[in-house]
Parts: structure tokens; C-alpha cells; sequence
């Protein structure tokens, strides 16, 4: 078999094992198929989610259920403003054994392949900052050394955009630690029902698990060998660079509700979603199209409004929409002015 056709083969076995997921996934979930494609995705590029949502919109069931799907250990921490960093990555104990007393690490419930922090701007920004280390390296340091989490390590943060009193908004650079973040919208009517017939039966959904941590891995492998052209990374810069208001590019509505732009981590984590839809889509490679859609999800939690934009209540996906049409239009006019040259 030829390197291309075996290429094939793993590409299709790529989008075989994704929408096994997203069936397995469907038999508890009701709807929110963006929120799971996105979880899958950012699994599979090795990043971490936001979930942002009222209570009671299943984040928390998503996130089980995703870990049964995926045969992952799983681990689950309400944060609280007491919640300490020894709560979350373990802390040292002394034991009796034969030869006396001695000190043994007790992992905390990070040492898990797919951690859930519910609530995660009522802790303080001490116990949010000892995820930073974690989520950055994929490891964590107690009592003088380092220790390797497990791979895959996803980390799953909800907060709730209702109840801001008594909570500690995320600094930016932990928001950029995020590869996206997804909206869990309320049901509809018929999504609703249907919650309803699973949830207040006799009967429970079962799920299978389809992935284990390895496929996982070769899947991230696999992803990160779908080329990208050079036209297509130049619009993904400048969709990165159009997001900072002092660029003379820069759209009015940045210019006007915008303090800072995305990161370059963001235009990483474009190209990484970007190459994992352009699989789902049976393409060989990034199309541009490919980035507009990830860039919703992977750079709403990177720019940061300024004082107009939060006293007016400016939403973040309108001006990444007008971002996006912006970057477009003004690449297919430095197009065509090319082409007449």
C-alpha cells in the first residue's frame, strides 16, 4: 500500500472513530452538537475547554459521558472560594510503615485524563492559578518535584454567566490557556421534550466506550499532517492581527470595543482546529472556510472588550463576525488588485 493510500485509509478511520464519538455521545446528550464537536476537537489537538452556561444545561453529564465514550479516567472538582491548590493536584502524607513513619504524595483529582472544574470563577486566583501549570505543561510541581499528568489531559472549566457576585473572573493569560470556548445554549421546545423522555423514565441511555487514549494520541498525530498553505496561514495572521485595535487594518468595531487581541497562541490553536475540520470535511487540506469556522470558538475568550464595549454590552461573536467579513473583504480586494497588475 502507497503512503497516499494509506493516508486515506487513516483519515478515513479519523472521521470513523469522531463520529463513533458523537453517536455514543448523542445516546445521553440531547442537542448542543456544537459544544460536543468542539469538545472532541480540542481533545483530539490536545487542548482545554470553557464551558460557559446557565446551571442545569448538562455540562456536567457532557463531560461524564464524553469520558465513558473515551474509556478516560475522570475526575470531577466543584470549586469553592476555600477550595485550596493541595485540593486539586494532591498533597504529601505521612503514613506508618515497617520502617517508621514517611512521606507519600496523594494525587489530587488532576491526575486524571479528563478533569471537570465546575464553576471555576468562585476559587480564588490562587487555587485557579495552580491549573495554569497543569494545563501549560501537562504537568504539575509538590514538594519539590515535578510529576508527568496523564496523556490525553483535558481540562473542562464551566462557569456560570448569570451569578458574577462573589466570583474571581479568570485573568487573561489563564483565559489563553483555553484552546475554546463553547456556549451551551438553552434547549429548544423539542430538545426540551425530548430531555425529558430520557431523563424521568425507568430507562437509562448506556454508553460504549469507542476510543482509548491511544487512538486519541495517533488521532492528534494524524491531524497535525493535513497541510496548510501558505495563502491560508497568511489569512489566518491576519485575522490574528486584525483583532488588535491599534492595527491600521483592524475593523471599526475592534477599533471602537476592543482592548487587546488575540495571543499567538490563538492563531495556533486556529490552525490545529482548523486542520481537524478540514478531516471531517474529507479534504486533504486547510481551506479558509476552515479557519472562519473555527475562529468563533477558538478567539471569543481572547479579546477583551474595553469600557465601551462592557458598558454598552457589546457581544464578542458580533465583532468576530464583522472580523471575519472584514479579513475576507479585504483579501479578495488585495486579490483582484494582484491580478489586474
Amino acid at each position: 500500500m502507497s503512503e497516499t493510500e494509506q493516508l486515506k485509509q487513516d483519515l478515513q478511520q479519523f472521521r470513523d472513530d469522531f463520529r463513533a464519538l458523537q453517536q455514543e455521545v448523542g445516546r445521553v446528550i440531547v442537542g448542543q452538537q456544537e459544544v460536543v464537536d468542539g469538545t472532541l476537537a480540542a481533545m483530539i489537538a490536545g487542548g482545554h475547554v470553557l464551558l460557559e452556561g446557565v446551571p442545569g444545561l448538562g455540562k456536567t453529564m457532557l463531560v461524564r459521558t464524553l469520558a465513558d465514550a473515551l474509556q478516560l479516567n475522570f475526575s470531577r472538582v466543584q470549586f469553592t472560594p476555600d477550595l485550596m491548590p493541595a485540593d486539586l493536584i494532591g498533597t504529601n502524607v505521612v503514613e506508618e510503615t515497617a520502617d517508621g513513619r514517611q512521606f507519600r504524595f496523594q494525587h489530587g483529582p488532576v491526575f486524571a485524563n479528563i478533569v471537570l472544574t465546575d464553576e471555576i470563577n468562585r476559587a480564588t486566583p490562587k487555587t485557579q492559578s495552580a491549573l495554569l501549570e497543569a494545563m501549560a505543561e501537562g504537568s504539575v510541581t509538590a514538594g519539590g518535584s515535578t510529576m508527568e499528568l496523564p496523556d490525553p489531559f483535558l481540562v473542562l472549566a464551566t462557569q456560570n454567566p448569570l451569578e458574577m457576585e462573589g466570583t474571581y473572573p479568570l485573568p487573561e493569560a489563564q483565559l489563553d490557556r483555553f484552546f475554546v470556548k463553547l456556549l451551551v445554549e438553552y434547549p429548544s421546545a423539542d430538545d426540551l421534550q425530548r430531555i425529558l423522555n430520557r431523563t424521568t423514565g425507568t430507562e437509562s441511555a448506556t454508553v460504549n466506550a469507542v476510543v482509548d487514549a491511544d487512538r486519541i494520541r495517533r488521532m492528534r498525530e494524524l491531524s497535525r499532517q493535513i497541510p496548510v498553505s501558505d495563502n491560508v496561514q497568511q489569512y489566518a495572521v491576519r485575522l490574528i492581527l486584525n483583532s488588535h485595535p491599534e492595527q491600521q487594518n483592524a475593523p471599526e468595531l475592534v477599533k471602537r470595543f476592543v482592548r487587546y487581541g488575540s495571543s499567538p497562541r490563538g492563531a495556533q490553536a486556529l490552525i490545529l482546529y482548523a486542520r481537524i475540520l478540514a478531516i471531517l470535511d474529507e479534504r486533504y487540506h486547510v481551506a479558509c472556510d476552515d479557519i472562519d469556522q473555527a475562529a468563533v470558538p477558538v478567539l471569543r475568550h481572547r479579546l477583551m472588550l474595553n469600557f465601551e464595549g462592557q458598558a454598552e454590552n457589546v457581544s464578542v461573536d458580533h465583532i468576530l463576525t464583522d472580523l471575519i467579513r472584514s479579513t475576507e473583504s479585504a483579501g479578495e480586494q488585495a486579490a483582484a488588485a494582484a491580478s489586474a497588475v
